[in-house]
């Protein structure tokens, strides 16, 4: 009786011990699939997520480009009656200044996307940000002035306008807006090389 009582015993602890180690293997499965899915959705939002903000978003306006530009005006005035000038009433100035031109864009206006592993940018224009006379540049290569006629301070400020709007076109003519564009896409390059592999990804410049 004693042994068979200790038989049962025996078989009972065996079913028990199956049973929990069924029951042990059971939750470690389901742990490990637990943890398979969230690493999977873990990869899949990794692989989907894109940068929104590469850094060249708040600088505004920005300066890509600069010419030089040494310009040359003429002042005249005189006194004429019946239309032919009268003697000793001539007064005329010329004298040039040098003038910076700088062009750029309005980083803020912008705008790019990603596309697969393209990344497309677009840009509006470039334009002229600032033009500024260099005053320590001045040189005055002729200079005569009538007591009977005296250049005006409006036709002085109309002179340095007029000069000025001369270095914008000559600058313009010789490729500020091309070159600024130019430099411009060499730092968005670098911008986005920050954050993205270059050897992976293509950047595309399009017009806006």
């Amino acid at each position: 009786m004693k042994e068979q009582k200790e038989k049962k015993k025996g078989s009972r602890n065996g079913l028990l011990k199956l049973y929990l180690s069924q029951k042990i293997i059971k939750i470690i499965l389901v742990i490990i699939v637990i943890a398979a899915l969230l690493l999977g959705v873990t990869r899949y939002f990794s692989a989907r997520s894109t940068t929104t903000s590469i850094g060249f978003e708040n600088i505004g306006e920005l300066a890509t480009q600069s010419a030089y530009c040494k310009e040359v005006n003429v002042l005249e005035g005189s006194r004429d009656l019946f239309g032919f000038t009268i003697p000793f009433t001539q007064s005329k100035y010329i004298y040039s200044y040098g003038v910076e031109v700088k062009a750029g864009f309005d980083f803020e206006e912008i705008e790019w996307e990603l596309n697969d592993h393209t990344i497309e940018v677009r840009l509006p224009e470039a334009e002229i940000l600032s033009m500024e006379l260099d005053t320590d540049s001045f040189e005055v290569y002729h200079e005569e002035e009538s007591a009977f006629r005296k250049i005006t301070l409006e036709e002085i400020n109309e002179g340095l306008d007029s000069l000025k709007e001369r270095a914008q076109q000559d600058a313009i003519d010789n490729g500020l807006l091309e070159n600024a564009r130019n430099n411009a896409e060499t730092i968005l390059t670098g911008f986005f090389g920050n954050v993205y592999d270059m050897d992976e990804y293509e950047i595309v410049f399009d017009d806006k």
